[in-house]
């Protein structure tokens, strides 16, 4: 029986562009770094909205955990979309198109607040998640990829703790501008006729206006800040196992 031998050389690990690796990424990463501050901060604002919310409406546990399944059903929902999206348009644009999802939902609370109408926030919330996800799906590995392979792990590690200081602060600051009114008690809700209880739900509602609609602006000014910024053009990182010659295995027979 005749055999032949399959030789072939093994491919070169994930890597970014022979002269990106000695570039300096000090800028760009800075740039990119305010990203993961501003979806810690955003994932953990959650903490505030959940009493708010639930003292306006009046809601039970089961419904007050709809908040947090709202927010957090998106990334099960939109992070492979999002992955064809980077592999369509780049890190980049992603970037840019992610921010943009989270300025629309931010927005959103403002009628949501107007309407005192807790479906509207679920979505709002959804809108939110779905920006964030693309954020996360287009930052994490364009951090890993910007710059020397050997520091990929300190550069994350790195973004991450100011993805750890939004989720710290975001409960203090939200709770001056979101919890400043002391709520109704659910006996006294109960006693007021519905018209005033929609105009009272509407005027508690009101303290997440303002908030959400200076995250709003502060997203899309960073929108067009990363759209404008000169970034790296890093292609995606290959990963191409490297297959080992047949005759490490023995001969292949035909």
């Amino acid at each position: 029986m005749a055999t032949r031998e399959i030789t072939t050389n093994p491919a070169p690990l994930p890597r970014a562009s022979a002269a990106a690796v000695d570039q300096n990424y000090t800028r760009p990463l800075a740039i990119v770094t305010t990203l993961f501050f501003m979806w810690g901060f955003l994932t953990c604002l959650n903490d505030i909205l959940v009493p708010h919310l639930k003292s306006i409406f009046d809601l039970s546990y089961a419904h007050v955990m709809l908040i947090q399944f709202a927010f957090f059903s998106a990334y099960f929902l939109f992070s492979i979309p999002w992955s064809k999206i980077v592999n369509a348009i780049g890190y980049q644009n992603t970037m840019v198109a992610g921010l943009l999802c989270m300025t629309v939902g931010a927005f959103l609370f403002i009628p949501a607040a107007s309407n005192a109408s807790f479906p509207l926030f679920l979505g709002a919330l959804i809108v939110l998640a779905a920006g964030i996800t693309g954020l996360q799906v287009a930052a994490n590995p364009y951090v890993v990829v910007l710059g020397k392979p050997q520091t990929a792990s300190s550069r994350l590690d790195l973004t991450q703790a100011f993805n750890s200081f939004g989720t710290a602060i975001a409960p203090k600051i939200g709770g001056l501008l979101i919890l400043s009114a002391a709520p109704l008690g659910v006996a006294e809700m109960q006693s007021l006729p519905p018209q005033a209880l929609h105009l009272y739900r509407v005027q508690q509602a009101a303290s997440v206006k303002m908030p959400y609609l200076v995250i709003g602006i502060t997203l899309l000014l960073l929108a067009v800040m990363i759209a404008l910024s000169k970034l790296p053009k890093i292609g995606h990182a290959e990963f191409r196992p490297a297959r080992r010659s047949a005759t490490q295995f023995g001969s292949i027979p035909i």
